[in-house]
């Protein structure tokens, strides 16, 4: 009876209260609104017109065992997640953050976003013909909180109820107003339900997914191939999000044990695209006779996102490094131009922040709207972090950084430690030792040197590689001294902030904060973030926080490169028309065709 009386009162106040404020729409914008019309015919950088058909092979490293790309055990095919699976709701990688109807047709939330409904699509289907229904997508929703990666479960704690409003619609309230929930939600995976009945979730798997995508498994061999082929009955094939993409009647990938491997099968013409990370191979590798003759085409493929943050990370867990004198001494050791020069031939730039390179990113002195969400924090940020001061250390590039070597050792002594017979003694006569620890040989360079340039101060480093499984357990444990990581940034940032820098994430292991910012600056600049309804206002919260995670050397930041370096075999193309991520999520191979 008390269910009948609450049921009857819901739907009393529903024409009241419950979309006060709120219009149904064809996308959602995390600021301001959608780009496109409602009548869009297609996304800004996908020809409609382009050829249909064809065979696209892409190489991979390492290997896999598992199909499910949502799980932590198994390694699985991430080409999964693009190929096969659908959301309620998906990006337009032309605009920072909008989402267009997928599965659903229609989306609809108060202008404090307090709750978001979604409208499915009647002709919705997965691969086998059975309709998507409300079911799935609430137990989509479920499983993967419950059985999924960390991140699911994390976001959808803010999820205080879910309410079905009609036959193909359904309302998630959220237990707090946050701008960016309705879009998180409108991203997650659907999966179908019933493919799971008699199955755990979280055990890996070689059973392909039952999925609504564009593309089905048509085999795998664990460790070798996959092969993806279009599924000729697709539900979404006419939809205007879709015109111009997914044009591969079949996408092939391939694993190799290394990127030499990987690129002799390109050079063999085995594999059909190549992104290469190696400058002197760019410059000097492609002398062989099918590029020679023009059979394969090199392109720089420009974005506008931020530079995102790769970097040694200093583990501040660890008393060694809880000193931002004591990070700042071994920034100031790092000669980046000297390895940039040797390693990389100077053809990428250093990173200066997670945001750099967009208006995200703080420039000059804290001023406005960022420094009032600063201000009260100041006594505990490092000295000047407010000012126009800040600069990472630069050298001449000669390899002979003496000016920078003897300011670390000033920064090192006013921390405590004092060179002794050649070695670096702290408090208590402890040694000033610690380990980089890597899980490939991508960074050993550049480590090694560094290690090297370290034992000038009497800094005893040691550079340690471990396989895969040992690195990531560790990893997740944080149990390490430094490590090499990598934090891809989108113009976008929202709650996965909090994943990455958040408080909580010192003593919670699973998280991306693996230098365990502690910082109630950093707090708060997310919090701004999470709150912010004026751009103007998101963009002073984004600078906030890049201010406090560049000026607290949590990282000694490496490179990146603003443009990304592809080539690929005669007969494919893309759009001239590029979108504003470039090469990222969304357009290789999704609006690529081959033209013969």
């Amino acid at each position: 009876m008390r269910r009948r009386l609450a049921l009857a009162l819901s739907l009393a106040l529903a024409p009241i209260c419950g979309g006060a404020g709120a219009e149904p729409t064809h996308g959602l914008a995390m600021h301001g609104a959608p780009a496109l019309a409602p009548d869009f015919d297609h996304l800004p950088y996908a020809d409609p017109a382009a050829p249909k058909g064809g065979r696209l092979v892409l190489g991979e490293l390492g290997g896999f065992d598992s199909l499910n790309p949502y799980i932590l055990k198994g390694r699985s095919v991430w080409a999964v997640r693009g190929l096969m699976v659908e959301s309620l709701l998906a990006r337009s990688w032309d605009e920072p953050f909008t989402l267009y109807g997928q599965l659903a047709g229609r989306v609809e939330t108060p202008p404090d976003r307090s709750w978001v409904e979604f409208e499915l699509r009647e002709e919705a289907r997965f691969s086998d013909g059975s309709p998507v229904t409300l079911e799935d997508v609430i137990w989509s929703m479920e499983v993967l909180a419950e059985k999924g990666l960390p991140g699911f479960r994390s976001s959808w704690d803010k999820v205080s109820r879910t309410e079905v409003t009609g036959p193909r619609s359904v309302r998630f309230h959220f237990d707090a107003p946050d701008r960016e929930m309705p879009l998180i939600i409108g991203l997650r995976p659907i999966l179908k339900k019933a493919a799971f009945e008699g199955r755990d979730f979280a055990e890996s798997s070689m059973e392909p997914l039952v999925t609504s995508g564009p593309y089905v498994v048509e085999s795998a061999e664990p460790g070798r191939r996959v092969v993806f082929r279009k599924d000729p009955d697709w539900w979404g094939a006419d939809l205007p999000l879709n015109a111009g993409l997914w044009n591969l009647d079949e996408i092939r990938y391939e694993w190799f044990k290394d990127e030499s491997a990987r690129f002799e099968a390109f050079r063999a013409g085995d594999i059909d695209v190549f992104r290469d990370g190696d400058p002197d191979r760019w410059a000097e590798g492609y002398g062989f006779p099918a590029a020679e003759r023009g059979d394969v085409t090199r392109a720089e493929i420009p974005h506008q996102r931020p530079s995102g943050l790769t970097g040694f990370v200093f583990n501040t867990r660890r008393d060694l490094f809880k000193d931002v004198r004591v990070r700042r001494a071994l920034a100031e050791a790092f000669d980046f131009e000297w390895i940039n020069n040797t390693l990389n031939r100077g053809a990428y730039a250093r990173i200066r922040s997670p945001f750099g390179g967009t208006p995200l990113g703080f420039e000059g002195a804290a001023e406005g709207a960022e420094r009032e969400i600063l201000a009260p924090f100041a006594d505990d940020l490092p000295e000047g972090a407010l000012g126009s001061d800040f600069a990472w250390p630069e050298t001449d590039g000669e390899g002979r950084s003496r000016r920078n070597l003897r300011k670390a050792a000033r920064l090192l002594a006013e921390a405590g430690w004092q060179i002794q017979n050649g070695v670096l003694m702290g408090p208590e006569r402890k040694r000033f030792r610690f380990e980089i620890l890597l899980s490939g040989p991508a960074w050993e360079p550049a480590a090694q040197v560094f290690a090297k340039s370290l034992s000038v101060l009497g800094i005893q480093a040691t550079v340690r590689l471990v396989d895969g499984a040992q690195y990531q357990a560790r990893r997740s444990d944080y149990d390490y001294d430094m490590i090499v990581n990598t934090w891809a940034m989108s113009l976008s940032p929202g709650n996965e902030q909090r994943f990455y820098w958040g408080r909580e994430g010192v003593t919670a292991p699973g998280t991306r904060n693996y230098p365990g910012v502690d910082s109630p600056a950093a707090e708060a600049a997310i919090d701004a973030l999470l709150a912010a309804e004026d751009p103007a206002d998101f963009q002073a919260a984004a600078r906030a926080l890049d201010r406090v995670l560049t000026t607290g050397i949590y990282v000694i930041p490496l490179w990146h490169a603003p443009t990304s370096r592809i080539a690929y075999w005669k007969g494919l193309g893309y759009p001239e028309r590029l979108p504003l991520y470039g090469d990222w999520s969304g357009w290789l191979p999704d609006v690529w065709w081959r033209a013969e």
